[in-house]
């Protein structure tokens, strides 16, 4: 597995190998040692999968605070997703910055997204199946959203003209600058 550094430290673009022939090709995409070794989390706990049958579903920005905090290995298996980061910890130099990554089955890439950053995607085709690995279980008093659309973000979500479609959850979130971030810092990446 080939790790590739995103302009955010500690959210990176992890990029199985991937082995062909003539019936197609076989990739390990998660190895416990493998992520030990290259520093990243290993110790997933959960695993979750979403289907998006239209273009332009957008899931985000979400968290889920201290202390069912979670880091995000997330991948898509069936068509394109831009995949969002944005750092919410509090004190840090990269604070309120976001990285985007298109993920599809077709690059089979995955991106590393650590607790402390919000965590959004939208779908670039009709579709969409993503899945990710989550080192927390989910805990709904510990989950929690800001708006997609905020402008001192200005996240490109490569939507053109498209309006997204959205949940009712991710329509009433806050703005970055109304929210109060759980996380801090801690000098590190």
């Amino acid at each position: 597995m080939e790790r590739q550094a995103t302009a955010l430290a500690g959210v990176d673009i992890l990029v199985p190998r991937r082995f062909g022939d003539a019936r197609g090709w076989f990739s390990e995409t998660f190895n416990a040692r493998t992520m030990t070794a290259l520093g990243l989390p290993a110790d997933f706990v959960q695993d979750n999968q979403s289907f998006s049958a239209a273009r332009g579903t957008l899931r985000g920005l979400h968290y889920q605070r201290p202390p069912h905090a979670q880091d995000k290995l997330v991948r898509c298996t069936r068509g394109a997703i831009r995949d969002v980061a944005v750092d919410i910890r509090r004190g840090s130099p990269t604070w309120g910055r976001w990285v985007a990554v298109d993920l599809s089955a077709e690059n089979g890439w995955q991106l590393l997204v650590p607790k402390g950053f919000l965590h959004g995607f939208v779908t670039l085709t009709d579709d969409c199946e993503v899945q990710y690995k989550c080192t927390d279980f989910y805990a709904p008093d510990c989950d929690g959203a800001v708006r997609w659309d905020d402008p001192d973000l200005a996240i490109d979500w490569a939507l053109g003209d498209l309006a997204p479609t959205l949940s009712a959850k991710d329509i009433a979130a806050p703005l970055l600058r109304d929210f109060d971030t759980p996380f801090v810092w801690d000098g590190a990446a």
